[in-house]
């Protein structure tokens, strides 16, 4: 499935995928162009994908996390909207939530129903202040980075001394019959159901490109020991169903 060769003292989410782009410079044009793309049809196909994980899991999540009123949040990969929607509804303020996405199609999406600061930009590349946020999310995109304590070592900058981080993703289960499964649902069923929910040949590309990150990426101990090496304490990792993970870590007091 996947090809190249990276530098293995490089914490990246996972090796070049040949078949989607043709070394790692190229991958952000080719996420960013994708994104783009399937932005329109992200939300229709999003309930399929997320196997149930929707926006009560997401709430959930984030208040475990320690979100809480009063505070300011940073979205990162916002996309559509997902994660800031249920971090506005626990912090009851549009505008305590900032959202920063490489995508200006999931960016324009993301207008359509929030009231809130959106930014175009990388996450290994913040263009906030030092200590401006009390809490940082990202949702189902930490595959997508290039490099892992880069983006970490930006996280930790951002946040406030005590300020916590919740990243969500959807991990490749261990068990060889959830394995199985997992990939017949999100390799080959949720692709096909984009393409025929209105997403067309794009949307059917973006999830199954989705699937291939999810299985090639790197295990939890290699993210949880990139969140250590950035400087974050208090690095752990919840899992759910054997397939949905919340990683937690905080900037030290």
């Amino acid at each position: 499935m996947s090809g190249g060769r990276e530098d293995e003292a490089r914490p990246v989410p996972h090796p070049t995928l040949t078949e989607y782009y043709q070394n790692a410079d190229a991958r952000d044009g080719f996420v960013r162009q994708l994104f783009d793309q399937a932005a329109g049809s992200y939300d229709r196909i999003n309930t399929a994908f997320s196997l149930g994980s929707g926006a009560w899991y997401r709430r959930r999540a984030l208040w475990q996390a320690g979100l809480r009123p009063g505070q300011r949040m940073l979205d990162v990969a916002i996309g559509t909207g997902l994660v800031a929607r249920e971090g506005v509804r626990i912090l009851g303020r549009p505008e305590a939530v900032t959202g920063i996405d490489l995508s200006a199609g999931m960016l324009a999406e993301a207008r359509r129903s929030l009231v809130l600061p959106l930014v175009r930009g990388r996450a290994e590349a913040l263009p906030f202040a030092d200590g401006n946020f009390d809490f940082l999310s990202m949702g189902y995109a930490l595959r997508h980075v290039p490099d892992l304590v880069t983006a970490f070592v930006e996280y930790r900058r951002v946040l406030r001394p005590g300020g916590r981080l919740l990243l969500l993703e959807i991990g490749r289960p261990e068990g060889p019959l959830a394995y199985r499964a997992a990939r017949f649902y999100l390799g080959r069923v949720v692709p096909a159901l984009s393409r025929l929910t209105g997403g067309g040949a794009r949307a059917g590309l973006m999830m199954q490109y989705y699937w291939d990150t999810i299985d090639a990426c790197v295990p939890p101990a290699t993210i949880l020991q990139a969140l250590r090496t950035a400087g974050l304490d208090e690095a752990r990792c919840d899992t759910q169903l054997g397939l949905f993970r919340a990683y937690m870590a905080e900037r030290p007091a």
